[in-house]
């Protein structure tokens, strides 16, 4: 007895490397990986899943599998996941696939992509197989003599700080990890004082913050650069400007809605390169520690091809 013909299915036999995060739960969405797989091969794509008990060792089948020839990369978890894929291939021409299984899912949610459900988000990307999907910009950082890719937020201050304590947690689990991590960080933050280079210009800024965006939020859909486009070859230089601690927690909330650009700590202003310097500053890239400041990034114009 012949098998079914496929859902919905693709103009040929699309080889899909599907690279599965190594250590998420995906908690109440435990099977994600199995369901992207069988999904995808449902659409009729030949799916070669990828699957190591660290991020370096998938690095490696996934740079393995784009030599020997795929017609696309798709990546199964949060914005870590995103990171690998897309410094494994920025100014290449293969596409970057999203299903969304984080906690974050910050640059699933600047493309549009279903959050919770892994079928509409393999469908979605299905979808836009037989175009190719489309181009958005990257940013290139670099930083102690190396660089790498992200596309979403470069994070450089008090919501790095954050993320490096977050990280530094096993529980709590999800979006309330990093909001503890905030208020524990608050109580010791200070001020910083950087020295920013952008488009030629140079200045002092006193900041409790600086952001770098390709992208529109950060901690799982704080909206801090709302009007940030992830195709037009700019960057949004994010600055905060110092504030009391109560001064602060009262603009907090806002910046979930967008609606914190009125401020007067907010400036946001739109660069094409920017170096960023200050003592004792960790860097974090769509959630990735980069490394400590001084670094470097540019807008690498349709930099990378997306399947959304």
């Amino acid at each position: 007895m012949n098998p079914p013909a496929p859902k919905n299915p693709t103009h040929s036999a699309e080889k899909i490397a599907l690279a599965i995060n190594p250590t998420a739960s995906f908690g109440r969405r435990g099977l994600a990986g199995d369901e992207a797989a069988a999904s995808l091969r449902a659409g009729g794509c030949d799916v070669v899943v990828l699957e190591a008990g660290s991020y370096d060792d998938l690095r490696t089948l996934v740079d393995e599998a784009i030599t020997a020839g795929i017609s696309a990369l798709v990546v199964v978890g949060g914005d870590g996941m995103v990171h690998l894929g897309v410094n494994a291939l920025a100014g290449k021409d293969v596409p970057l696939g999203i299903v969304p299984a984080g906690t974050g899912n910050d640059v699933a949610r600047l493309l549009g992509l279903p959050l919770t459900d892994t079928k509409a988000a393999c469908d979605r990307l299905l979808a836009s197989m037989p175009s190719g999907g489309r181009k958005i910009d990257a940013g290139r950082v670099t930083a102690g003599g190396r660089s790498s890719y992200f596309a979403g937020v470069l994070s450089a201050g008090f919501d790095a700080a954050v993320n490096e304590r977050a990280n530094s947690w096993r529980w709590p689990k999800g979006k309330s990890r990093y909001n503890l991590a905030m208020l524990r960080e608050l109580g010791s933050f200070r001020r910083i004082e950087y020295t920013v280079t952008a488009d030629g210009g140079q200045w002092r800024q006193p900041a409790l913050l600086i952001s770098v965006a390709n992208g529109q939020s950060i901690g799982g859909g704080m909206r801090i650069t709302p009007d940030a486009l992830p195709d037009d070859g700019w960057l949004d230089l994010f600055i905060v400007k110092p504030l009391s601690r109560l001064n602060f927690l009262a603009v907090f909330p806002k910046v979930f809605a967008g609606k914190h650009l009125g401020h007067p700590a907010v400036e946001i202003r739109r660069v094409r390169k920017v170096r960023l310097e200050a003592e004792g500053v960790v860097a974090y890239a769509d959630g990735e520690r980069v490394g400590r400041l001084p670094v470097e990034v540019e807008v690498v114009p349709g930099g990378l091809r997306v399947l959304a």
